[in-house]
């Protein structure tokens, strides 16, 4: 019986496992769609007949003359040919049907761990949180896509934002069930101590800047300033005018959102080597692992982000820059685990 119990607990846990990797996988086909110009490719939501690509011309051509009707086509791509146009579909393509995967490897075996009454009761509650996030993720990506089909030629930041933010908060959730499942152990995200406060808002840090990224990338905003450490040859550009204080939240302001993400990240660099100094000045040894790779994946974040501009935004630079903040978010997580007692 015993043996029984092991076996299915590493069942789940494979499960889970599988299921984080394949969503790291999306975010990254997620942020080239968006670099490649893609996300638009595709006007309809087709949550079944969108399963096969095309498989005729007359079906391309289809595809491609709803797409010459939005306004990306009309004022960005008027000259793009069909073979061009299908480089961007598969983008689009690839990216729908993968977030089809997932829902059905999460759903599926979900079922089957619950007919069979093994999933335990302390991990039922987050794994039916993530299978509605999930759910409700595919809805929130065509509300996003509609946001860039009528008046537009890119879709809203604001809902580009939220559809990142799930999945932030996905993967999260999946990614401490499984530090939990694999130490056998059940601790609260939540279980916040003056002696975890820090780490936790050091992780709220985190996700701010990984959405002030997307506002970043949602409006082109790294098109402005292509200099570091300066912008304009000045640490506040010249045309971002504050007069009033709802100015501070004009996060329409594509200057504004580009100082506010360059000035988070050394805020968040500076409260990471103050948190490491203080966990060697206590020899707090047990922390020193998880610490290695938070300070590992933020050297590498901040030299991305600065090469990523300089570079004039080259795509590969950008895609890894989203990566390593997808790993940050991990090794914060698991130096916040080792926190909570």
């Amino acid at each position: 019986m015993i043996e029984h119990d092991k076996k299915i607990n590493l069942l789940f846990v494979n499960w889970l496992t599988i299921t984080l990797f394949l969503i790291f996988i999306m975010i990254i086909v997620g942020g080239l769609t968006r670099l490649t110009g893609s996300g638009l490719s595709i006007t309809e939501w087709e949550l079944f007949k969108g399963i096969l690509p095309p498989l005729s011309n007359s079906s391309w051509e289809k595809y491609f003359n709803l797409y010459k009707e939005i306004p990306q086509f009309k004022l960005l791509n008027s000259n793009m040919s069909l073979e061009e146009f299908k480089v961007i579909f598969y983008w689009e393509y690839f990216h729908r049907v993968l977030g089809r995967v997932i829902g059905l490897f999460f759903l599926l075996p979900f079922l089957y761990f619950f007919i069979l009454n093994k999933i335990d009761k302390k991990f039922f509650k987050p794994c039916l949180t993530v299978l509605f996030l999930i759910l409700l993720q595919g809805f929130v990506g065509w509300y996003m896509v509609k946001s860039g089909l009528v008046n537009n030629v890119s879709v809203s930041h604001y809902r580009l934002s939220l559809h990142l933010s799930l999945a932030l908060i996905i993967i999260s959730i999946i990614f401490w069930l499984i530090l939990n499942i694999k130490r056998n152990s059940f601790k609260s995200f939540f279980q916040i101590t003056k002696h975890s406060l820090p780490v936790f808002l050091i992780i709220l840090l985190i996700f701010s800047q990984i959405i002030l990224g997307a506002f970043v990338s949602g409006l082109d905003a790294g098109k402005i300033y292509q200099t570091w450490p300066l912008m304009d040859q000045s640490y506040i550009p010249g045309d971002l005018e504050i007069k009033h204080t709802y100015d501070l939240f004009d996060f329409n302001n594509h200057s504004l959102v580009q100082f506010y993400h360059r000035n988070l990240a050394y805020v968040i660099t500076l409260c990471i080597t103050i948190l490491g100094m203080l966990i060697f000045i206590n020899k707090a040894q047990k922390l020193y692992q998880p610490l290695f790779y938070v300070f590992l994946f933020i050297s590498f974040q901040v030299f991305l982000g600065i090469f990523t501009l300089t570079s004039g935004l080259n795509m590969y630079l950008a895609s890894a820059h989203q990566i390593c903040s997808v790993l940050l978010v991990f090794s914060s997580i698991n130096l916040y685990y080792f926190y909570i007692k």
